[in-house]
């Protein structure tokens, strides 16, 4: 598993944001960052309860949730 750093993570929000115009299309531009970028299936911890996260999703009203 790599970590990127503070920089590298701040690269990649802002080429995920450069062409987004609105909240809508930021949010979009995050999400597909984080499809193409992210390394699934992960381990981590949520509210105390260890969960394998698979992916991630755009819910219907624009929010962005892990597939645990």
């Amino acid at each position: 598993m790599s970590t990127l750093g503070r920089a590298e993570l701040e690269a990649l929000i802002e080429e995920a944001m450069v062409d987004a115009y609105g909240e809508y299309e930021q949010r979009t531009g995050l999400f597909t960052m984080l499809e193409e970028h992210l390394d699934v299936p992960f381990t981590t911890a949520l509210l105390g309860v260890e969960v394998t996260v698979r992916g991630v999703d755009l819910t219907p009203d624009g929010g962005i949730v892990a597939l645990c």
